[in-house]
């Protein structure tokens, strides 16, 4: 078994994350009997990190690439696709299916980065002739 979506509201329908790409996602994850185990809304700033690379569980390397900017889901991972039979206890028991309400905030291409780098190695040379 999969990820599973429903999607909330769409998001633009034009841009989607990529394997490597850094999305910027802001969540709430719940347990199936409904208890939050993480909100990055209780901590007051979206969750950062690069996509499709193992750095996030299975199921979000897997789930994240389906939603298009501004896209608000329930995706719901299966234990296999989530932290399976070891959990991380105390708050996530073993074999547990985890809901996830998420919004795909942001997407930011390596080449993006890059280009912002190449900008910004420019800017004493600009300073220097203005």
């Amino acid at each position: 078994m999969g990820v599973t979506i429903e999607r909330i509201f769409s998001g633009n329908g034009r841009d989607y994350p990529e394997s490597g790409d850094i999305v910027s996602i802001h969540y709430v994850g719940k347990l199936n009997d409904g208890s939050t185990f993480d909100s990055t809304y209780d901590r007051g700033r979206p969750f950062i990190v690069e996509i499709g690379i193992g750095k996030v569980i299975q199921g979000w390397d897997n789930g994240v690439p389906q939603l298009s900017k501004g896209e608000k889901v329930l995706m719901t991972v299966p234990p296999e696709l989530a932290y399976g039979e070891r959990g991380v206890p105390p708050i996530i028991p073993p074999n547990s299916t985890l809901k996830f309400e998420m919004e795909l905030i942001d997407i930011v291409r390596p080449s993006d980065v890059l280009d912002l780098d190449r900008l910004c190695s420019f800017a004493p040379r600009i300073a220097a002739v203005a």
